[in-house]
């Protein structure tokens, strides 16, 4: 059974090899969205550092100098295997310990305003990646959602703290087992925030990350809440990019 799967008593078949002489990096900050990604490349000053294959293509490794600090940006893939393999990958050529992680959500409270950032402060472990970095528990504890809060508060983001359901179906999100998970008090859903935790916990790694409230589920019919290529509010909305830079900045001084 997948709750069986957490072995910490073998080696692992297949490791990351970390290359010699990685370059020292004071955060490194992660997106979803490919419109961030050009916003981001368009509008700083970014050097390539470094990069990780998948079977889909080169993933590029930016740096960004903030403040007098080093941070790293790339793009990572949507789902728990995916993007936990993104980190992995980093972890070999870049080093760094601090993760920032921004992206969309769906709403499961509709009575949370549109623009509002969460900050998960939980996560259900509705995905399979997670259960092969930490021992089986239905909760994930999101470790820095206070600190994700101290920043928020300090600059003033309207936001809201609560759990999430992480789950690997985008399309298998049925209406009994939303009303199960709303009833654990679950105002979000997600597809990488358990197995992320889950991972980071293993490795050692600080994980940071609030999410932009999308579209709603808490409805007689879903609602994507924003029309084709209106971005305001949803993960593609490039303004929370500078709130993940503050924070990435913000962690860093802590």
């Amino acid at each position: 059974m997948i709750i069986d799967s957490f072995d910490d008593k073998s080696e692992a078949i297949i490791n990351v090899d970390k290359k010699e002489n990685m370059r020292s990096i004071d955060a490194c900050i992660v997106t979803f969205s490919y419109i961030v990604e050009k916003y981001v490349l368009e509008n700083f000053e970014c050097e390539k550092i470094a990069e990780f294959k998948f079977a889909t293509g080169i993933t590029p490794i930016y740096q960004i100098n903030y403040n007098n600090k080093k941070f790293a940006f790339y793009k990572t893939y949507v789902g728990a295997p995916a993007c936990v393999g993104t980190i992995e990958d980093t972890i070999g050529v870049i080093d760094t310990k601090k993760f920032v992680f921004f992206g969309g959500c769906g709403c499961l409270d509709k009575k949370i305003a549109h623009g509002k950032i969460i900050i998960p402060t939980e996560a259900y472990r509705d995905e399979g990646t997670s259960y092969h970095y930490a021992k089986a528990s239905d909760y994930i504890k999101i470790n820095n959602a206070s600190i994700v809060e101290e920043f928020m508060k300090k600059e003033k983001f309207p936001y809201v703290l609560g759990k999430t359901w992480t789950i690997d179906s985008f399309f298998r999100e049925t209406k009994n087992n939303l009303e199960k998970r709303k009833q654990d008090g679950c105002i979000a859903v997600d597809m990488e925030c358990s197995a992320i935790q889950a991972m980071c916990n293993f490795r050692g790694i600080e994980y940071f990350t609030f999410f932009t409230s999308g579209d709603l589920l808490d409805a007689p019919k879903w609602d994507e809440r924003h029309k084709e290529g209106e971005y305001d509010g949803t993960q593609h909305d490039c303004r929370y990019f500078n709130i993940a830079l503050n924070l990435a900045d913000y962690i860093t001084n802590k």
